[in-house]
């Protein structure tokens, strides 16, 4: 069912809701034609880290990006709320959809939501790509280790209950003062309104808890992932965007890839790549979708007809 919700308006956008999993997850759709793109945004994100991109996108694709459990204007998650959980959401999801398999993109701490669902539903994923994302087990809780440079974000919003108490009040100082800025190298790039629609939804009443347990979860499944690794690596094509993060993504990626990777640098872009430089991600993007729908089309036979029999 669709839904109007208070985010800035964007023209070719619709928003909805769907009732999947136990819960309700809102997401944006556009575009009318053409495979199927499933984006899904990290922290301190929402779906609307993804709408400068979906336009471009919609050109040539039909395109959906989601709120997660947790995040936006999706349904508030609860304390048990992990990487398994939110990766049966968006199984869940592409069923009620009913255009799977999808293209699926997705960055930052999502990493592990993308990689399970497509490591336990291979049938709803053509292809993977994966911007400035990592995995637990691969290096990525090396960042919440503060001793080591990590952040020490990632320990207050693991924590039950220290980022109401800490940052209740304080969403839009903490976004807009430290979380972005800390995090972006194109000038001027996310804007008040950006931060004003961020702040709306992680303000709600437990409006971290869908972060909270994406982190706690990488803070505990690194066994976890890297035995998925091993026993069922993703054989679909992989596409690993690096920008800040240098060349991370492309590591992980190769470390838990059986199939066809491309890897691209982004210079000069910060985390925030769908933010930042939405033209050369999506170019980047339609690129590889091309090429990947294009290796899925069946070859034509060709044959020598036979003379007729006289």
């Amino acid at each position: 069912m669709s839904e109007s919700v208070p985010s800035p308006f964007v023209d070719g956008i619709t928003h909805h809701t769907a009732q999947v999993n136990g819960t309700v997850l809102h997401y944006v759709s556009a575009g009318s034609t053409g495979s199927p793109i499933l984006l899904v945004h990290g922290f301190p994100e929402t779906w609307w880290a993804f709408h400068k991109l979906i336009p471009l996108l919609a050109s040539n694709h039909r395109v959906f990006a989601v709120d997660l459990r947790g995040f936006g204007d999706s349904s508030i998650a609860d304390d048990t709320h992990d990487s398994s959980i939110s990766a049966a959401d968006l199984h869940h999801l592409i069923r009620h959809l009913d255009v799977g398999p999808v293209h699926l993109s997705a960055q930052d701490i999502a990493g592990a939501t993308v990689f399970r669902l497509a490591t336990a539903h291979p049938e709803d994923v053509l292809s993977l790509t994966a911007i400035e994302m990592g995995l637990a087990g691969f290096g990525l809780e090396g960042f919440a280790d503060v001793t080591r440079g990590g952040s020490w974000h990632i320990g207050v919003l693991a924590a039950p209950g220290i980022s109401d108490l800490l940052l209740s009040g304080r969403e839009r100082d903490f976004l807009g003062n430290w979380a972005f800025p800390a995090m972006t190298a194109v000038a001027e790039s996310i804007t008040d309104t950006d931060i004003d629609e961020f702040t709306r939804t992680y303000a709600r009443p437990g409006g971290w808890r869908g972060a909270g347990g994406l982190y706690r979860s990488m803070l505990d499944e690194g066994e976890d992932i890297i035995a998925l690794a091993k026993s069922t690596p993703l054989t679909v094509p992989v596409l690993a965007v690096g920008a800040s993060g240098g060349s991370f993504t492309a590591i992980t990626m190769r470390s838990v890839s059986a199939g066809k990777l491309t890897a691209i640098q982004l210079d000069g872009v910060g985390h925030y790549v769908a933010l930042e430089a939405p033209a050369a991600l999506s170019k980047a993007m339609m690129h590889f979708l091309a090429e990947t729908d294009s290796e899925r089309q069946p070859t034509p036979t060709s044959f020598t007809e036979s003379p007729t029999a006289m």
